[in-house]
């Protein structure tokens, strides 16, 4: 007589979902720096992640904007999206102010926040030095908990941002894990993600520092919108030095060294595999021609794209995606409301 051996059914064991979270604000010129130091990384975790994707317009207002430049900015910022290659069937794109839920959980987060901690905010401190800590607006030194707000709303692990806000994501950090310890587990603490190469696009005119559009100098930054022309005399203008050797150097060739980060990351090329393509080169005439030719390709192809895509259809995905963002953030807000006694 033979016997059945009745094995236990063994749990498997599941990976948490990853969830990543990153945003763009409105600003009306999105330049080649923005491209490569944010969205290059969306459609890289976009197809790893569950990717939720912002355009973060309450940001935008720290400083007060002009309503209708505000709409047609975030109507822009949408566009580029799209047409950069975030999908809007794998990825969740939508307008911040589109779900309450992000300024309910900023005045909450806002509660449990010290003043010490914001005022250590380096582009607080470097946005309000024509003010000074009197006379900048609120909006701009508590804009820290609204991205915090914006991170742990979705139970994000991971948050792919340029080197420039890591210090932001520390503090979403430090918030998730204070209001765990005071209301009980609640929120996942985040990681960053930051690539070690493209996290900070430089100047054009000054390598360095970080490429803004807010330079005084238009020949700072390439934006998407920029023509051939265009791209040629500000790369042509672009600063190098003296050396006459093609090699990547941070502290002693910086301009040089943000020239070829820009040609790596565009062609996904090594910035070694560069370097020997350019070894016994004596002028950076060669690599400013290569880089000319690879951005005006790339970014006529980026312009035919977001010409297709109509003020129609863009609507259409931000509010689809605002509809999942909200059942997210809906349920995120009632569990940390009811952790703090605002339900009855």
């Amino acid at each position: 007589m033979g016997y059945t051996v009745r094995m236990k059914p063994t749990k498997e064991k599941t990976e948490p979902k990853k969830i990543a979270f990153s945003g763009i604000q409105p600003s009306g010129i999105i330049h080649i720096g923005n491209y490569l130091g944010s969205i290059k990384q969306w459609l890289e975790v976009q197809g790893h992640y569950d990717a939720i994707f912002s355009v973060v317009n309450l940001h935008a207002i720290t400083i007060p904007k002009k309503p209708a430049e505000l709409k047609a900015h975030t109507l822009n910022a949408a566009k580029t999206f799209l047409a950069s290659g975030v999908d809007p069937e794998k990825s969740t794109i939508f307008v911040q102010s589109d779900v309450p839920e992000h300024a309910q959980l900023y005045w909450a987060l806002g509660t449990i926040t010290k003043l010490s901690e914001l005022y250590l905010m380096t582009q607080f401190k470097d946005k309000s030095q024509g003010q000074g800590k009197e006379g900048a607006l609120a909006g701009l030194l508590n804009y820290p908990v609204l991205m915090a707000a914006d991170i742990l709303l979705y139970n994000t692990t991971t948050v792919p941002v340029g080197e420039d806000q890591r210090q932001h994501v520390e503090l979403a950090r430090e918030l998730a894990r204070r209001f765990n310890e005071m209301f009980g587990k609640t929120f996942i603490v985040p990681q960053a993600l930051i690539h070690k190469t493209g996290s900070r696009i430089m100047g054009l005119d000054n390598p360095n520092k970080k490429m803004s559009k807010s330079a005084a100098n238009k020949n700072n930054y390439i934006a998407l919108t920029d023509t051939p022309d265009d791209i040629a005399g500000k790369i042509k203008k672009a600063v190098t030095d003296s050396e006459g050797s093609i090699h990547y150097d941070i502290d002693r060739k910086p301009g040089v060294s943000n020239l070829l980060t820009i040609l790596s990351l565009v062609t996904d090329t090594s910035i070694k595999d560069l370097e020997k393509s350019y070894k016994g080169q004596t002028t950076y005439a060669g690599l400013k021609t290569d880089l000319t030719h690879t951005l005006s390709d790339f970014i006529l192809a980026f312009q035919k794209k977001y010409e297709g895509i109509s003020d129609a259809e863009a609507k259409h995905y931000l509010r689809m995606g605002a509809e999942k963002a909200h059942a997210i953030a809906n349920q995120k807000l009632e569990e940390v409301y009811e952790r703090m006694g605002l339900l009855l």
